[in-house]
């Protein structure tokens, strides 16, 4: 049995449609044996024949994801454990532009840090109203450089730039969706749940192989992620280790 401090994830395939679900009890957000887990999945899914399309969503009715896991970012001690830590992020995203199918994002609520990265990294998302942004990380000492290739490809270098200069400010669901990060936007939770159900119902009647292209072109020009996320990944490892970001992180919990 994995402790519920790691985090659980869930899998569920039906009618080519497997619904991959992940959840913690601090707002879902990601210790690093969560995100192994995850990248793992996508690539155990992007293999599966059974499957057509890929819909992520999370946990409750609140956040879709808090980012990283304070408690693990308090706990490192050195450079190593630090790029270790966030190459977990790395690898999540990496995992997803490389999967084969198409992934749809649930977005149910808030968004911080680097879970704006995994909406970024999917294929298509639908949110709620309640489906707020930030990129707080200069806030605590570190920046969004590991999601930045994803999220700027996503939103554009100009909005990110605003996301991340403006690092303690909440930008609303339909600003995400002008920007593009979001397809389409619901009043209620109700109405996002049915819509997910329908869009991936249609997308995984299509042609595979058509999806399988549509994706592989997508991503195209973003190889060299697989080196440079990790990069990123050193540059925050290093950065999480000053006294600055331990201060604003243990503020932070109490």
């Amino acid at each position: 049995m994995i402790p519920r401090s790691n985090g659980s994830l869930y899998t569920h395939i039906e009618n080519n449609i497997a619904t991959l679900e992940f959840g913690h009890p601090a707002s879902n957000s990601f210790p690093s044996e969560l995100l192994t887990r995850l990248a793992k999945a996508f690539g155990q899914l992007s293999v599966d024949q059974s499957v057509n399309v890929i819909v992520l969503k999370s946990e409750g009715e609140k956040a879709f994801c808090a980012g990283a896991s304070f408690d693990e970012l308090l706990a490192i001690t050195n450079h190593e454990e630090g790029k270790q830590f966030f190459s977990g992020f790395a690898n999540v995203i990496n995992a997803m532009r490389s999967c084969k199918k198409p992934i749809i994002g649930r977005i149910q609520g808030k968004i911080v840090g680097g879970g704006v990265g995994l909406a970024a990294a999917c294929d298509y998302c639908l949110a709620t109203e309640g489906a707020s942004i930030k990129l707080s990380e200069l806030t605590i000492g570190i920046g969004p450089f590991v999601i930045e290739p994803a999220v700027a490809r996503k939103i554009g270098t100009a909005a990110f730039e605003n996301l991340a200069w403006d690092a303690s400010q909440w930008k609303n669901a339909y600003w995400a969706k002008e920007q593009g990060l979001y397809a389409r936007v619901f009043e209620t939770l109700a109405e996002l749940d049915k819509e997910v159900a329908l869009f991936a119902e249609r997308l995984a009647s299509y042609n595979p192989k058509a999806t399988q292209q549509m994706k592989k072109v997508n991503w195209q020009g973003s190889e060299h992620w697989q080196e440079l996320l990790i990069e990123r990944a050193a540059i925050s490892g290093e950065l999480v280790l000053s006294e600055f970001t331990k201060t604003a992180l243990a503020k932070l919990k109490k």
